[in-house]
């Protein structure tokens, strides 16, 4: 489990044959999860200055590659009793999202981002998303898009910063989000326009 927090940006020093090879402040052991742009990964062997992960072909063919370079977003796995912040993340990219619009508020950017529809259901508004590994709160959901509303600070310090109209990211939704849907769409399995309105009068119901 991850928070969405991310602990530093590292630096990708090679990504040969599925092994992403990075260098970082942080240094993990063999075998511990690391989300990697908020994929959980597996260290597989480092160096005094250098880890490296293992993508499998399956990952490859989901992620968003073309942000695993240069600097990505990284994130040890959480240990019991560390302090809980952001929200709880799994590190299993649901689909990519694609950036549509990125507009500048002056102290604050908003950027709109575009997914598969049958991930769209998960998102709710003033919910938990994760982009690229990043913890945040889903500002407005449109119809197959969601904006996001990034402070200065989280732009400067991470890839939104890089991000240009087209880009393509990682995105998983909050898993919560997911299982509640799901309980209450076995319910209504003839209704196929289950809404979070809707579950919120059932939810009211118990």
């Amino acid at each position: 489990m991850f928070t969405g927090l991310i602990r530093e940006m590292a630096q990708v020093v090679s990504f040969k044959n599925n092994f992403l090879t990075l260098k970082a402040e942080y240094t993990p052991k063999i075998g511990d999860s690391i989300a990697i742009n908020g994929a959980c990964l597996t260290v597989v062997r480092f160096s005094s200055d250098t880890f490296t992960v293992e993508l499998s072909p399956e990952s490859t063919k989901i992620l968003a590659m073309e942000n695993y370079v240069s600097k990505v977003h990284m994130e040890p796995a959480m240990m019991m009793g560390d302090r809980f912040e952001g929200h709880i993340v799994q590190g299993h990219v649901d689909c990519l999202g694609t950036v549509t619009t990125i507009k500048n508020n002056g102290n604050s950017t908003d950027f709109f981002i575009s997914l598969p529809s049958e991930y769209s259901r998960y998102i709710i508004p003033k919910g938990s998303i994760t982009i690229d590994g990043v913890s945040l709160t889903v500002n407005e959901v449109l119809k197959d898009s969601f904006r996001l509303t990034i402070i200065p600070h989280t732009v400067d310090n991470t890839l939104f910063k890089t991000y240009k109209v087209g880009s393509k990211v990682n995105l998983e939704t909050d898993m919560f989000a997911r299982y509640v849907y799901n309980m209450f769409k076995k319910d209504n399995a003839k209704d196929d326009s289950l809404s979070w309105d809707s579950v919120d009068k059932i939810m009211a119901t118990y």
